[in-house]
């Protein structure tokens, strides 16, 4: 479904669960294998955003994109106001500290990760995505399968990939040093201007 900011559920058109995951680098024929001889990597990068306030929650807001090829101005803006939409819901608590990325994956699918602290030192994370002519940012089902038997044992699920685990990495440092901190405003200030950018 996809989740629009008038609270509206929509059902994605002409998009199957097969074409969204081969957007991760994988299929479904071949999703125990590490990489396709095929596959070719190459440099993103990182491009810090202005910091999204939603539902009492503070998100630093990345963009993930290879260089030349930036995440699009509207689609930014429609993530954005997804997010704070989300906020006002509920979906973000007061007092959340987080980090979104808005990845680029190609010509036009785009990944948006929420990521939030809680419980002092784990990271909870939620995942839409966006392809074409969508209607809105929807959930992305591949990210959270049913157990292949029925029973209660946990699936493996997509998580972050190689240039999504760089600035994940960044902000765990980040969080880490104001874990031990006096967590004071001055060091929530440091910890919000606390942002990479560069090639990942």
């Amino acid at each position: 479904m996809i989740l629009m900011r008038d609270g509206a559920a929509r059902r994605p058109v002409g998009i199957c669960r097969r074409s969204l995951v081969e957007h991760k680098g994988y299929n479904q024929g071949a999703r125990h294998a590490a990489a396709r001889a095929d596959y070719r990597h190459h440099a993103k990068q990182a491009v810090p955003q202005p910091p999204l306030a939603a539902g009492g929650a503070l998100l630093k807001f990345y963009h993930l994109e290879r260089p030349g090829e930036p995440v699009p101005e509207d689609l930014a803006a429609e993530a954005r106001g997804m997010l704070a939409w989300a906020g006002g819901e509920g979906t973000l608590g007061a007092g959340d500290h987080g980090f979104v990325l808005l990845h680029r994956c190609g010509a036009d699918f785009h990944f948006l990760l929420v990521s939030v602290w809680r419980g002092a030192n784990e990271v909870w994370e939620a995942v839409w995505h966006h392809q074409g002519a969508m209607a809105g940012f929807a959930p992305f089902a591949p990210a959270y399968p049913e157990s292949p038997n029925g029973l209660d044992a946990a699936p493996l699920r997509p998580t972050f990939c190689v240039w999504e685990l760089a600035i994940v990495a960044h902000e765990a440092l980040a969080w880490g040093r104001l874990l031990a901190s006096d967590r004071g405003e001055a060091d929530l200030a440091r910890w919000r201007a606390d942002m990479l950018a560069g090639a990942v």
